[in-house]
């Protein structure tokens, strides 16, 4: 899975970056710090299913600290757009097509409107939704137009409009879904607004937006009347409020031993620190005390709520719960909500799919078919013919 971080200049979304992935990168109070796509990798968490055996895991594809399982989602961040980005303006495409794999998408606003479209600090009150509206119009025009410049080689031609939508993972199914809800000509002689109805539903229900409402620690009447504009104009469950520098000192001080982080709350571990140290977590714990929501939360939603996913557990031995080496619930598979057991086995091996005979659901030991429908933190072996 690909997650895209997105936003105008100087909101906070390399800062954003850093506290997901630790990894260090140019940031700084000025439009365009990031120059090239900034990659890594977070992780969503879930209860790890050894809790219920009383058995310690021995993770392998992902990570698992306390009965917490990490599982690991790539992430980009690139240049900060600004309005006209489709048409080459600031940063340009090049930015915007590499973004174009991406699953969903986290898109940074200052919640304080103290920074215009164009990452400039501005005295007065800008609004985040504005701005949060204009960089997804970008990305809704970014799509639509390789439709538009493309559109002499389908026109008529079903085979080649799917091949291309299929560039940006639209299957063909879902293709069809957003031209019947659209009521968009089957013929695809579409025009430029018709071409950008179709890319804004895919961003909707395909690629979803989910809005990062940065620097919410700093505290005035523009930003929680800022929060409640971003609430009403793209619902509660997609505007996470948040503070990336505070998550970001916060998982370093991890790194260093200082505290134990735990998403939504830290512990102290490290008494030996100055009275300033001690001064700045005071600060931040009663920033997340406040009940504002955590950068966690926003990536777990965005994973398992917005994007519809579930964990499984696939193994080897369904009694031992563990794969060829002995490894115990070595694996954590992120997989969509309604896949069945062959998708997983095609998720493990294309090969062991296609000689898939049945599986096994660890849990019950009962024998279950390849069209099984998955359930979240299902344990599943996989029967295969021998080659």
């Amino acid at each position: 899975m690909l997650i895209g971080i997105i936003g105008a200049p100087n909101k906070g979304k390399s800062s954003l970056f850093s506290a997901l992935t630790l990894n260090e990168v140019k940031i700084a109070n000025y439009p365009f710090t990031t120059i090239d796509p900034n990659k890594g990798v977070t992780y969503a968490t879930e209860e790890c299913a050894e809790k219920e055996f009383g058995i310690k895991c021995n993770a392998r594809n992902s990570l698992c600290k306390n009965g917490i399982r990490y599982i690991p989602i790539n992430i980009i961040d690139v240049a900060g757009l600004v309005e006209g980005a489709n048409e080459g303006k600031g940063m340009g495409n090049q930015f915007l097509n590499d973004l174009i794999n991406c699953d969903g998408f986290i898109l940074v606003v200052d919640a304080t409107g103290k920074t215009d479209s164009e990452g400039n600090f501005t005295n007065e009150n800008y609004s985040p939704a504005k701005d949060a509206h204009i960089i997804i119009r970008e990305v809704v025009k970014w799509l639509g137009d390789i439709i538009i410049k493309h559109k002499k080689s389908y026109k008529g031609n079903n085979t080649a409009f799917y091949e291309l939508v299929a560039g940006f993972g639209i299957e063909k199914d879902a293709a069809n879904s957003i031209i019947e809800s659209n009521s968009l000509p089957k013929n695809f002689d579409w025009s430029n607004e018709e071409a950008y109805k179709f890319t804004e539903d895919i961003l909707k229900n395909y690629k979803p937006v989910v809005i990062a409402a940065n620097k919410c620690d700093v505290k005035n009447i523009n930003t929680e009347n800022n929060i409640r504009e971003l609430k009403e104009e793209f619902g509660e469950e997609r505007v996470f409020e948040c503070s990336a520098a505070i998550e970001l000192a916060l998982r370093k001080a991890e790194q260093r031993g200082i505290v134990e982080y735990k998403g939504n709350s830290f512990d102290i571990v490290n008494s030996n620190i100055s009275k300033e140290q001690k001064e700045a977590l005071g600060m931040m714990r009663a920033f997340l005390d406040s009940g504002k929501s955590n950068v966690q939360k926003l990536i777990n939603d965005l994973t398992f709520k917005i994007l519809n996913n579930i964990v499984v557990y696939p193994v080897e031995d369904e009694n031992k719960l563990t794969d060829h080496f002995g490894n115990e619930l070595p694996d954590a598979i992120l997989i969509k909500n309604g896949s069945t057991a062959q998708d997983l086995a095609a998720k493990i091996h294309t090969e062991l799919a296609s000689r898939m005979l049945y599986a096994i659901n660890a849990r019950t030991k009962i024998k279950i078919s390849k069209t099984y429908i998955l359930k979240d933190r299902d344990i599943i072996k996989i029967v295969s013919a021998a080659k």
